[in-house]
């Protein structure tokens, strides 16, 4: 009954006033009295729980889509308070996130299994966005988890395993392998094979 009465003011009395909608009064009025106060706790609170999931616990994803929907819709039609007041920091957490991770494996890993927890780490960045996070976030992601990951001088030249130390040997068991090789070499080496 009252969304009924809603929507009679909606069509009738709001159009002839020419006044804004009611759904965009109400954003407008939940934006400013609820959004401003609640924004930097919910960002931190998705942020926590991204990085739980990074570490392999299972979260509510549906729940994270719904919450960061909200940062979407805010903006009104512009994804302004998505980039700002989200996304922009869920980036620099991924950047802290992955760099000590990089450092880590380097020292752990030989150059092939580097590059298969680094492609295994952007493929889950991919299903992290398929999952909750906005489709507009998918380039800057996997941008900052590569660079992350992949530029690492490091990773090239560690003793007996590094990138160039496989090729020069010809150490390089598959084109996957050397594929990875080559595109880590391009990535910190522009113009290596010219």
């Amino acid at each position: 009954m009252v969304i009924s009465f809603f929507n009679y003011l909606d069509l009738y009395f709001i159009a002839r006033r020419s006044l804004p909608a009611l759904n965009e009064v109400g954003l407008v009025c939940f934006r400013d009295l609820v959004y401003q106060e609640m924004k930097h706790n919910v960002k931190d609170a998705v942020i926590a729980l991204i990085d739980r999931e990074r570490e392999g616990e299972q979260i509510d994803r549906a729940l994270l889509k719904n919450v960061l929907g909200i940062f979407v819709e805010i903006g009104m039609g512009a994804m302004d308070a998505y980039e700002n007041d989200f996304e922009f920091f869920m980036l620099e957490d991924t950047a802290s996130y992955y760099s000590p991770k990089a450092a880590l494996w380097i020292e752990e890993d030989s150059c092939p299994d580097y590059m298969l927890k680094a492609e295994e780490c952007l493929k889950r960045e991919k299903e992290r966005v398929g999952h909750y996070l906005h489709a507009s976030s998918e380039q800057k992601l996997l941008e900052k988890v590569q660079q992350e990951l992949l530029s690492q001088q490091q990773l090239l030249d560690k003793e007996h395993s590094g990138c160039h130390t496989l090729l020069r040997d010809d150490k390089v068991s598959n084109a996957t392998s050397l594929g990875q090789c080559l595109l880590v070499c391009g990535v910190l080496y522009s113009g290596f094979f010219y």
